[in-house]
């Protein structure tokens, strides 16, 4: 069974950084695409930024500039350093795999369990 663990959400401050990490466990063929996702009460869940096993990356783009995603394949994790924080980047971020599983083999998206990124003015 898969399973997205998700770590280093928190409080900081406008201006500050902080870096979030997405862990697949399981016994995983591959993942084809991991990325990060965000969601503020009352609006719809959006892409942040995503990244291929190939190394192709895309961001949405009011944090271009500021947060950087990268991947290491061999541990099946996904990292997304954000910089330059701001009030409007407060929401519960979640982490989001297209992964292709030994046991199938067919690819199906995971969702990680969410964590809270509050960014105070």
């Amino acid at each position: 069974q898969v399973q997205l663990v998700e770590s280093g959400g928190g409080l900081v401050q406008a201006g500050g950084s902080l870096r979030l990490s997405c862990a697949a466990s399981g016994t995983i063929f591959r993942f084809n695409v991991m990325g990060w996702y965000r969601q503020v009460p009352g609006k719809q869940r959006e892409l942040v930024a995503d990244i291929t096993s190939g190394g192709s990356t895309n961001y949405e783009d009011s944090v271009k500039g500021r947060f950087t995603i990268s991947g290491d394949n061999a541990k099946n994790t996904v990292y997304l350093q954000m910089n330059s924080l701001k009030p409007e980047d407060t929401a519960v971020y979640y982490c989001n795999a297209m992964i292709v599983p030994r046991l199938t083999m067919a690819p199906r998206q995971y969702w990680g369990q969410g964590t809270q990124v509050t960014v105070s003015a």
